[in-house]
Protein backbone atom coordinates (compact mmCIF):
# COMPACT_ATOMS: atom_id res chain seq x y z
CA UNK A 1 0.00 0.00 0.00
CA UNK A 2 1.81 3.36 -1.29
CA UNK A 3 2.30 6.38 1.38
CA UNK A 4 0.82 9.42 1.15
CA UNK A 5 4.37 11.06 0.29
CA UNK A 6 4.10 8.58 -3.09
CA UNK A 7 0.63 9.32 -3.84
CA UNK A 8 1.49 12.81 -3.49
CA UNK A 9 4.34 12.56 -5.70
CA UNK A 10 3.83 10.36 -8.54
CA UNK A 11 -0.03 11.71 -8.97
CA UNK A 12 -0.36 15.34 -7.82
CA UNK A 13 1.35 18.57 -8.33
CA UNK A 14 0.41 19.65 -4.58
CA UNK A 15 3.70 22.14 -3.28
CA UNK A 16 5.78 20.43 -0.35
CA UNK A 17 3.98 22.83 1.94
CA UNK A 18 0.28 21.35 0.99
CA UNK A 19 1.93 17.82 1.60
CA UNK A 20 3.07 18.75 5.29
CA UNK A 21 -0.32 20.01 6.01
CA UNK A 22 -1.94 16.60 4.96
CA UNK A 23 0.38 15.09 6.77
CA UNK A 24 -0.55 16.90 9.63
CA UNK A 25 -3.79 15.94 9.05
CA UNK A 26 -3.23 12.63 9.17
CA UNK A 27 -1.07 12.45 12.48
CA UNK A 28 -4.27 14.05 13.97
CA UNK A 29 -7.53 12.84 12.44
CA UNK A 30 -8.16 9.93 14.93
CA UNK A 31 -9.31 11.98 16.91
CA UNK A 32 -12.23 12.70 14.26
CA UNK A 33 -12.69 9.25 13.32
CA UNK A 34 -13.45 8.49 16.49
CA UNK A 35 -15.78 11.32 17.68
CA UNK A 36 -17.75 10.52 14.18
CA UNK A 37 -17.24 6.37 14.55
CA UNK A 38 -16.28 7.23 11.10
CA UNK A 39 -14.12 5.88 8.56
CA UNK A 40 -11.63 8.73 7.11
CA UNK A 41 -10.36 8.88 3.49
CA UNK A 42 -8.09 11.73 2.58
CA UNK A 43 -8.58 12.26 -1.24
CA UNK A 44 -6.32 14.25 -3.38
CA UNK A 45 -6.40 15.93 -7.11
CA UNK A 46 -4.46 14.07 -9.67
CA UNK A 47 -2.83 16.85 -12.46
CA UNK A 48 -5.49 15.69 -14.60
CA UNK A 49 -8.47 17.69 -12.91
CA UNK A 50 -10.70 14.97 -13.75
CA UNK A 51 -8.99 12.50 -11.37
CA UNK A 52 -8.69 12.18 -7.31
CA UNK A 53 -6.09 9.64 -5.33
CA UNK A 54 -6.76 7.94 -2.22
CA UNK A 55 -3.86 9.33 -0.26
CA UNK A 56 -4.58 7.83 3.08
CA UNK A 57 -7.46 5.74 5.49
CA UNK A 58 -7.95 5.15 8.68
CA UNK A 59 -10.88 3.27 10.67
CA UNK A 60 -12.36 4.60 13.97
CA UNK A 61 -11.42 2.57 17.19
CA UNK A 62 -14.71 3.77 18.38
CA UNK A 63 -17.09 1.81 16.74
CA UNK A 64 -17.31 -0.83 13.38
CA UNK A 65 -16.14 -0.05 10.21
CA UNK A 66 -17.68 1.03 6.87
CA UNK A 67 -15.00 0.37 4.74
CA UNK A 68 -13.91 -3.10 4.93
CA UNK A 69 -11.36 -2.97 2.03
CA UNK A 70 -7.86 -0.71 2.19
CA UNK A 71 -8.65 1.87 -1.06
CA UNK A 72 -5.28 4.16 -0.31
CA UNK A 73 -3.95 4.41 -4.29
CA UNK A 74 -7.43 4.07 -5.62
CA UNK A 75 -8.14 6.79 -8.11
CA UNK A 76 -12.05 8.16 -8.84
CA UNK A 77 -13.04 9.88 -11.72
CA UNK A 78 -14.57 13.63 -11.76
CA UNK A 79 -18.20 12.81 -11.62
CA UNK A 80 -19.82 16.01 -10.97
CA UNK A 81 -22.59 14.73 -8.50
CA UNK A 82 -19.80 12.61 -6.72
CA UNK A 83 -19.56 14.06 -3.00
CA UNK A 84 -15.33 14.62 -3.07
CA UNK A 85 -16.16 16.15 -6.84
CA UNK A 86 -18.83 19.05 -5.19
CA UNK A 87 -16.29 19.16 -1.95
CA UNK A 88 -13.41 20.26 -4.05
CA UNK A 89 -15.11 22.30 -6.63
CA UNK A 90 -17.12 24.45 -4.11
CA UNK A 91 -15.42 24.58 -1.00
CA UNK A 92 -18.27 23.39 1.45
CA UNK A 93 -19.09 20.41 3.19
CA UNK A 94 -21.24 18.18 0.91
CA UNK A 95 -22.95 15.16 1.96
CA UNK A 96 -25.55 11.98 0.63
CA UNK A 97 -29.00 13.02 1.17
CA UNK A 98 -29.71 9.14 2.51
CA UNK A 99 -27.53 6.23 3.67
CA UNK A 100 -25.66 4.79 0.92
CA UNK A 101 -24.91 0.76 0.05
CA UNK A 102 -21.81 0.14 0.12
CA UNK A 103 -21.01 -3.44 -0.01
CA UNK A 104 -24.37 -4.23 1.52
CA UNK A 105 -23.96 -1.81 4.50
CA UNK A 106 -25.83 1.41 4.95
CA UNK A 107 -23.38 4.17 5.00
CA UNK A 108 -23.35 8.00 6.07
CA UNK A 109 -20.99 9.61 3.71
CA UNK A 110 -20.05 13.73 4.02
CA UNK A 111 -16.88 14.93 2.26
CA UNK A 112 -15.18 17.70 3.82
CA UNK A 113 -13.17 20.12 1.61
CA UNK A 114 -9.41 20.99 3.17
CA UNK A 115 -8.01 24.44 2.11
CA UNK A 116 -4.48 25.81 2.69
CA UNK A 117 -3.19 28.94 1.57
CA UNK A 118 -6.56 29.85 -0.63
CA UNK A 119 -7.02 27.03 -2.15
CA UNK A 120 -8.32 23.31 -1.96
CA UNK A 121 -5.60 20.93 -1.63
CA UNK A 122 -7.44 18.01 -0.99
CA UNK A 123 -10.89 16.30 0.50
CA UNK A 124 -11.45 14.45 3.60
CA UNK A 125 -14.40 11.96 3.13
CA UNK A 126 -16.27 10.20 6.32
CA UNK A 127 -17.99 7.11 6.36
CA UNK A 128 -20.48 5.49 8.86
CA UNK A 129 -21.58 2.40 9.34
CA UNK A 130 -25.38 3.12 9.80
CA UNK A 131 -26.09 -1.13 10.17
CA UNK A 132 -28.34 -1.65 13.42
CA UNK A 133 -28.69 2.09 14.07
CA UNK A 134 -30.59 2.47 17.42
CA UNK A 135 -31.31 5.62 19.83
CA UNK A 136 -27.39 7.07 20.22
CA UNK A 137 -26.30 7.54 23.86
CA UNK A 138 -26.00 11.35 25.61
CA UNK A 139 -22.49 10.05 24.63
CA UNK A 140 -22.21 9.48 21.64
CA UNK A 141 -24.16 12.61 20.67
CA UNK A 142 -21.64 14.64 22.26
CA UNK A 143 -18.87 12.66 20.69
CA UNK A 144 -20.74 13.28 17.25
CA UNK A 145 -21.54 17.07 18.04
CA UNK A 146 -17.97 17.26 18.49
CA UNK A 147 -16.92 15.00 15.72
CA UNK A 148 -19.24 18.37 13.37
CA UNK A 149 -17.43 20.51 15.41
CA UNK A 150 -14.25 19.26 13.67
CA UNK A 151 -15.50 18.69 10.42
CA UNK A 152 -16.16 22.08 10.50
CA UNK A 153 -12.83 23.48 11.49
CA UNK A 154 -11.42 21.53 8.80
CA UNK A 155 -13.54 23.01 6.18
CA UNK A 156 -12.56 26.30 7.26
CA UNK A 157 -8.82 25.45 8.13
CA UNK A 158 -8.81 26.13 11.29
CA UNK A 159 -8.00 22.01 12.11
CA UNK A 160 -5.60 20.08 12.13
CA UNK A 161 -3.71 22.23 15.36
CA UNK A 162 -0.51 23.35 14.31
CA UNK A 163 1.21 21.78 17.09
CA UNK A 164 3.95 19.64 15.71
CA UNK A 165 5.34 18.64 19.23
CA UNK A 166 1.77 16.60 20.27
CA UNK A 167 2.52 13.11 20.90
CA UNK A 168 1.02 10.55 19.12
CA UNK A 169 0.99 8.45 21.67
CA UNK A 170 -1.10 10.75 23.86
CA UNK A 171 -4.71 10.43 25.10
CA UNK A 172 -7.43 9.31 22.25
CA UNK A 173 -11.26 9.90 22.36
CA UNK A 174 -11.75 6.28 24.04
CA UNK A 175 -9.04 7.06 27.12
CA UNK A 176 -11.65 10.36 28.02
CA UNK A 177 -12.93 13.50 26.74
CA UNK A 178 -14.41 16.72 28.15
CA UNK A 179 -16.10 19.09 26.25
CA UNK A 180 -14.95 23.07 27.45
CA UNK A 181 -17.75 26.34 27.03
CA UNK A 182 -15.10 29.37 25.95
CA UNK A 183 -14.94 30.09 29.42
CA UNK A 184 -13.28 26.86 30.48
CA UNK A 185 -16.30 25.48 32.11
CA UNK A 186 -17.26 21.95 31.33
CA UNK A 187 -20.09 20.51 29.12
CA UNK A 188 -19.62 17.19 29.52
CA UNK A 189 -17.25 14.39 30.38
CA UNK A 190 -17.04 11.05 29.20
CA UNK A 191 -17.47 8.01 32.05
CA UNK A 192 -13.85 7.41 31.58
CA UNK A 193 -12.87 10.95 31.94
CA UNK A 194 -15.10 11.33 35.02
CA UNK A 195 -13.00 8.26 36.56
CA UNK A 196 -10.10 9.79 35.57
CA UNK A 197 -10.69 13.17 38.14
CA UNK A 198 -12.00 10.70 40.51
CA UNK A 199 -8.76 9.48 41.11
CA UNK A 200 -6.60 12.54 41.00
CA UNK A 201 -9.43 13.02 43.54
CA UNK A 202 -12.15 15.11 42.98
CA UNK A 203 -15.36 13.41 43.84
CA UNK A 204 -18.33 15.75 42.30
CA UNK A 205 -19.70 16.12 39.27
CA UNK A 206 -17.76 17.65 36.91
CA UNK A 207 -20.09 19.29 34.96
CA UNK A 208 -20.42 23.64 35.14
CA UNK A 209 -16.99 23.45 36.96
CA UNK A 210 -13.69 25.30 36.06
CA UNK A 211 -11.40 22.23 34.57
CA UNK A 212 -8.10 24.18 35.01
CA UNK A 213 -9.29 25.62 38.56
CA UNK A 214 -9.84 22.49 39.85
CA UNK A 215 -7.18 20.96 38.57
CA UNK A 216 -4.62 23.31 39.35
CA UNK A 217 -5.85 22.79 43.12
CA UNK A 218 -6.13 18.89 43.46
CA UNK A 219 -2.09 18.63 40.94
CA UNK A 220 -0.81 21.87 42.22
CA UNK A 221 2.99 22.33 41.49
CA UNK A 222 5.77 24.35 42.77
CA UNK A 223 7.27 24.60 39.43
CA UNK A 224 5.78 27.94 37.76
CA UNK A 225 6.42 26.43 34.11
CA UNK A 226 4.48 23.25 35.07
CA UNK A 227 1.87 25.21 36.22
CA UNK A 228 1.36 27.81 33.77
CA UNK A 229 1.37 24.89 31.29
CA UNK A 230 -1.23 22.80 32.64
CA UNK A 231 -3.83 26.23 33.33
CA UNK A 232 -2.96 27.18 29.33
CA UNK A 233 -4.22 23.63 28.27
CA UNK A 234 -6.90 23.78 30.84
CA UNK A 235 -8.26 27.09 29.68
CA UNK A 236 -8.82 25.68 26.30
CA UNK A 237 -7.17 28.43 24.45
CA UNK A 238 -3.98 26.77 23.56
CA UNK A 239 -3.50 23.04 22.05
CA UNK A 240 -1.08 21.47 24.68
CA UNK A 241 -0.37 18.21 25.92
CA UNK A 242 0.35 17.93 29.78
CA UNK A 243 0.21 16.11 33.36
CA UNK A 244 -1.87 16.09 36.23
CA UNK A 245 -0.19 14.46 39.06
CA UNK A 246 -0.96 13.83 42.87
CA UNK A 247 0.72 11.45 45.28
CA UNK A 248 -1.27 8.84 44.26
CA UNK A 249 -2.57 9.60 40.40
CA UNK A 250 -0.95 10.69 37.44
CA UNK A 251 -3.27 11.59 34.45
CA UNK A 252 -2.30 12.77 30.93
CA UNK A 253 -4.11 15.80 29.71
CA UNK A 254 -4.13 17.20 26.08
CA UNK A 255 -6.17 20.04 25.18
CA UNK A 256 -7.95 20.92 21.26
CA UNK A 257 -9.30 24.29 20.77
CA UNK A 258 -12.51 24.75 19.03
CA UNK A 259 -13.80 27.33 17.01
CA UNK A 260 -16.46 28.24 14.09
CA UNK A 261 -16.09 31.42 11.48
CA UNK A 262 -12.67 32.34 13.50
CA UNK A 263 -14.73 33.11 17.39
CA UNK A 264 -14.01 30.66 19.96
CA UNK A 265 -16.94 28.03 20.70
CA UNK A 266 -14.78 25.89 23.65
CA UNK A 267 -12.43 22.98 23.68
CA UNK A 268 -11.90 19.50 23.83
CA UNK A 269 -9.69 17.73 26.61
CA UNK A 270 -8.65 14.46 26.24
CA UNK A 271 -7.62 12.73 29.93
CA UNK A 272 -5.78 9.27 29.77
CA UNK A 273 -5.15 7.90 33.21
CA UNK A 274 -1.31 6.98 33.64
CA UNK A 275 -1.16 6.28 37.08
CA UNK A 276 -0.23 2.42 36.58
CA UNK A 277 2.18 3.37 33.49
CA UNK A 278 3.80 5.86 35.40
CA UNK A 279 4.25 3.20 38.69
CA UNK A 280 5.87 0.59 35.77
CA UNK A 281 8.05 3.35 34.14
CA UNK A 282 9.52 4.07 38.22
CA UNK A 283 9.88 0.11 38.86
CA UNK A 284 11.87 0.23 35.41
CA UNK A 285 14.45 3.33 35.83
CA UNK A 286 14.63 1.64 39.72
CA UNK A 287 15.57 -1.88 37.89
CA UNK A 288 17.79 -0.07 35.37
CA UNK A 289 19.56 1.21 38.47
CA UNK A 290 19.94 -1.52 40.02
CA UNK A 291 21.37 -3.58 37.37
CA UNK A 292 23.65 -0.62 36.53
CA UNK A 293 24.84 -0.22 40.45
CA UNK A 294 25.25 -3.81 40.22
CA UNK A 295 27.39 -3.40 37.06
CA UNK A 296 29.69 -0.65 38.85
CA UNK A 297 30.29 -2.84 41.93
CA UNK A 298 31.36 -5.59 40.13
CA UNK A 299 33.59 -3.36 38.30
CA UNK A 300 34.43 -2.03 41.53
CA UNK A 301 35.37 -5.44 43.05
CA UNK A 302 37.20 -7.01 40.24
CA UNK A 303 39.70 -3.36 40.01
CA UNK A 304 40.24 -4.65 43.54
CA UNK A 305 41.53 -8.04 42.65
CA UNK A 306 43.74 -6.34 39.73
CA UNK A 307 45.64 -4.49 42.38
CA UNK A 308 46.05 -7.45 44.87
CA UNK A 309 47.20 -9.47 41.76
CA UNK A 310 49.48 -6.71 41.03
CA UNK A 311 51.06 -6.21 44.11
CA UNK A 312 51.67 -9.88 44.51
CA UNK A 313 53.54 -9.73 41.13
CA UNK A 314 55.57 -7.05 42.52
CA UNK A 315 56.61 -8.91 45.36
CA UNK A 316 57.37 -12.63 44.02
CA UNK A 317 61.38 -13.16 42.27
CA UNK A 318 60.72 -16.08 40.14
CA UNK A 319 59.83 -14.19 36.15
CA UNK A 320 58.01 -17.10 35.31
CA UNK A 321 55.40 -15.85 38.77
CA UNK A 322 55.48 -12.56 38.07
CA UNK A 323 54.27 -12.85 34.17
CA UNK A 324 51.44 -15.70 35.16
CA UNK A 325 49.84 -12.70 37.70
CA UNK A 326 50.43 -10.20 35.26
CA UNK A 327 48.68 -12.12 33.07
CA UNK A 328 45.99 -12.64 35.55
CA UNK A 329 45.15 -9.21 36.21
CA UNK A 330 45.12 -8.20 32.63
CA UNK A 331 42.52 -10.57 32.29
CA UNK A 332 39.96 -9.68 35.51
CA UNK A 333 41.19 -6.17 34.64
CA UNK A 334 39.17 -6.58 30.66
CA UNK A 335 36.03 -8.18 32.10
CA UNK A 336 36.31 -4.87 34.44
CA UNK A 337 36.34 -2.72 31.83
CA UNK A 338 33.27 -4.39 30.61
CA UNK A 339 31.14 -3.88 33.68
CA UNK A 340 32.60 -0.25 33.71
CA UNK A 341 30.94 -0.12 30.28
CA UNK A 342 27.44 -1.29 31.02
CA UNK A 343 27.34 0.27 34.39
CA UNK A 344 27.11 3.60 32.24
CA UNK A 345 24.51 2.50 29.57
CA UNK A 346 20.74 1.48 29.85
CA UNK A 347 20.20 -1.19 26.61
CA UNK A 348 21.69 -4.37 26.01
CA UNK A 349 24.16 -3.79 23.92
CA UNK A 350 27.71 -2.41 24.38
CA UNK A 351 29.77 0.30 22.17
CA UNK A 352 33.07 -2.20 22.00
CA UNK A 353 34.86 0.32 20.85
CA UNK A 354 35.38 1.90 24.37
CA UNK A 355 35.93 -1.46 25.90
CA UNK A 356 38.69 -2.48 23.23
CA UNK A 357 40.26 1.05 23.81
CA UNK A 358 40.58 0.72 27.41
CA UNK A 359 42.05 -2.47 26.55
CA UNK A 360 44.53 -1.66 24.31
CA UNK A 361 45.64 1.55 26.49
CA UNK A 362 46.02 -1.08 29.67
CA UNK A 363 48.34 -3.33 27.56
CA UNK A 364 50.45 -0.67 25.86
CA UNK A 365 51.34 0.72 29.49
CA UNK A 366 52.20 -3.18 30.47
CA UNK A 367 54.26 -3.16 27.38
CA UNK A 368 56.20 -0.03 27.33
CA UNK A 369 57.20 -1.40 30.69
CA UNK A 370 59.00 -4.07 29.24
CA UNK A 371 59.53 -3.56 25.38
CA UNK A 372 59.06 -0.72 23.13
CA UNK A 373 56.17 -2.50 21.50
CA UNK A 374 52.81 -0.50 20.82
CA UNK A 375 49.22 -1.39 20.48
CA UNK A 376 46.58 0.10 17.97
CA UNK A 377 43.28 -0.12 17.16
CA UNK A 378 42.33 -0.42 13.34
CA UNK A 379 38.39 0.33 12.07
CA UNK A 380 35.69 0.17 14.05
CA UNK A 381 34.12 -3.27 16.39
CA UNK A 382 30.19 -1.47 16.64
CA UNK A 383 28.00 -2.51 19.12
CA UNK A 384 28.27 -5.86 20.14
CA UNK A 385 25.82 -7.96 22.84
CA UNK A 386 26.73 -7.75 26.59
CA UNK A 387 26.97 -11.24 26.24
CA UNK A 388 28.88 -11.04 23.53
CA UNK A 389 31.34 -8.42 25.27
CA UNK A 390 32.78 -10.08 28.03
CA UNK A 391 34.00 -13.00 26.48
CA UNK A 392 35.04 -10.50 23.25
CA UNK A 393 37.16 -8.44 25.91
CA UNK A 394 38.83 -11.45 27.14
CA UNK A 395 40.08 -12.86 23.35
CA UNK A 396 41.14 -8.92 22.31
CA UNK A 397 43.39 -9.07 25.60
CA UNK A 398 44.85 -12.64 25.52
CA UNK A 399 45.64 -12.50 21.54
CA UNK A 400 47.12 -9.27 22.02
CA UNK A 401 48.87 -10.53 25.20
CA UNK A 402 50.45 -13.70 22.96
CA UNK A 403 51.49 -11.02 20.28
CA UNK A 404 53.53 -9.44 22.04
CA UNK A 405 55.17 -11.67 24.13
CA UNK A 406 55.33 -14.38 21.67
CA UNK A 407 55.52 -12.63 18.17
CA UNK A 408 57.53 -9.63 19.12
CA UNK A 409 58.92 -11.31 21.48
CA UNK A 410 58.57 -8.84 24.39
CA UNK A 411 60.61 -6.73 21.96
CA UNK A 412 59.84 -3.23 19.99
CA UNK A 413 57.21 -3.60 16.89
CA UNK A 414 53.51 -3.14 16.61
CA UNK A 415 50.35 -5.21 16.77
CA UNK A 416 47.70 -3.88 15.44
CA UNK A 417 43.66 -4.75 16.17
CA UNK A 418 42.11 -5.00 12.79
CA UNK A 419 37.83 -5.05 13.52
CA UNK A 420 35.93 -5.65 10.55
CA UNK A 421 31.76 -5.70 10.08
CA UNK A 422 30.70 -9.16 8.34
CA UNK A 423 26.94 -7.96 8.04
CA UNK A 424 26.35 -10.06 4.53
CA UNK A 425 26.84 -13.71 5.79
CA UNK A 426 25.47 -16.19 3.83
CA UNK A 427 23.16 -17.30 7.06
CA UNK A 428 22.39 -14.09 7.67
CA UNK A 429 24.09 -13.91 11.00
CA UNK A 430 25.17 -10.55 11.96
CA UNK A 431 29.45 -11.15 12.52
CA UNK A 432 32.27 -9.59 13.56
CA UNK A 433 35.63 -10.49 12.47
CA UNK A 434 38.88 -9.39 14.83
CA UNK A 435 42.35 -9.94 13.61
CA UNK A 436 45.49 -9.54 15.54
CA UNK A 437 48.27 -8.92 13.48
CA UNK A 438 52.00 -8.76 14.65
CA UNK A 439 54.13 -7.56 11.62
CA UNK A 440 57.94 -7.68 11.37
CA UNK A 441 57.84 -10.40 14.40
CA UNK A 442 58.22 -13.92 14.67
CA UNK A 443 56.84 -16.52 13.05
CA UNK A 444 54.67 -19.91 13.66
CA UNK A 445 57.17 -22.75 14.33
CA UNK A 446 57.10 -24.90 11.42
CA UNK A 447 54.77 -27.72 12.42
CA UNK A 448 52.41 -25.74 14.49
CA UNK A 449 49.42 -26.95 15.64
CA UNK A 450 46.68 -24.81 17.72
CA UNK A 451 44.55 -27.60 19.05
CA UNK A 452 47.82 -29.14 20.54
CA UNK A 453 49.68 -25.69 22.19
CA UNK A 454 50.30 -25.81 25.83
CA UNK A 455 49.85 -22.06 25.76
CA UNK A 456 47.04 -21.13 28.51
CA UNK A 457 46.37 -17.82 26.59
CA UNK A 458 45.32 -19.52 23.12
CA UNK A 459 43.20 -21.83 25.34
CA UNK A 460 41.38 -19.48 26.97
CA UNK A 461 40.48 -17.68 23.42
CA UNK A 462 39.67 -21.19 21.67
CA UNK A 463 37.09 -22.09 24.37
CA UNK A 464 35.64 -18.50 24.77
CA UNK A 465 35.43 -18.51 20.77
CA UNK A 466 33.71 -21.67 21.12
CA UNK A 467 31.08 -20.85 23.74
CA UNK A 468 30.30 -17.59 20.87
CA UNK A 469 29.59 -19.99 18.50
CA UNK A 470 32.49 -18.34 16.67
CA UNK A 471 35.83 -19.21 13.98
CA UNK A 472 39.24 -19.16 15.50
CA UNK A 473 42.53 -19.26 13.60
CA UNK A 474 45.96 -18.82 14.07
CA UNK A 475 48.83 -18.10 10.82
CA UNK A 476 51.51 -16.75 9.20
CA UNK A 477 51.12 -13.68 7.58
CA UNK A 478 51.16 -14.82 3.69
CA UNK A 479 54.01 -11.49 3.00
CA UNK A 480 56.80 -10.86 5.00
CA UNK A 481 57.35 -11.90 9.46
CA UNK A 482 54.97 -11.93 11.50
CA UNK A 483 51.67 -13.52 11.93
CA UNK A 484 47.82 -12.93 12.08
CA UNK A 485 45.37 -14.38 14.77
CA UNK A 486 41.79 -14.01 12.79
CA UNK A 487 38.49 -14.67 15.34
CA UNK A 488 35.35 -14.37 13.78
CA UNK A 489 32.08 -14.18 16.04
CA UNK A 490 28.61 -13.23 16.21
CA UNK A 491 27.45 -9.89 17.36
CA UNK A 492 24.58 -11.38 19.62
CA UNK A 493 24.04 -14.74 20.86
Amino acid sequence: MPSLAEVVDDHTSLEPADQSRLELLVRQWHLVADLAFSDLVLWVPDTDPNVFWAAAQVRPATGPTALFEDVVGDPIAYVPEHLVTGAFVTGEITRTSANKLHAGTPVDVIAIPIPYRGRIIGVLERHTNQLGVRRPSGMELQYVAAADDLATMVAEGSFPVEAEWLDPNGPHVGDGMIRLDPDGDVIYASPNAVSAYRRLGWWLDLEDVNLSTITSQMAPTKDEERHEELLAALSGRYARDCEADTTSAQVLLRSIPMQRAGERIGALVLCKDVTDLRRRERELVTKDATIREMHHRVKNNLQTVAALLRMQARRIDSPEATAALQAAMARVSSIAVVHEVLSQVFDKTVDFDEVADQILRMLATVATTESAATVRRVGSFGTVSADVATSLSLVVTELCQNAIEHGLNRGPGQVDVVAEDLADSPDHVHRLRVRVVTTDGAELPEGFDLNATSSLGLSIVQTMVADLQGEFRLENLAEGHGTCAEVVVPRGL
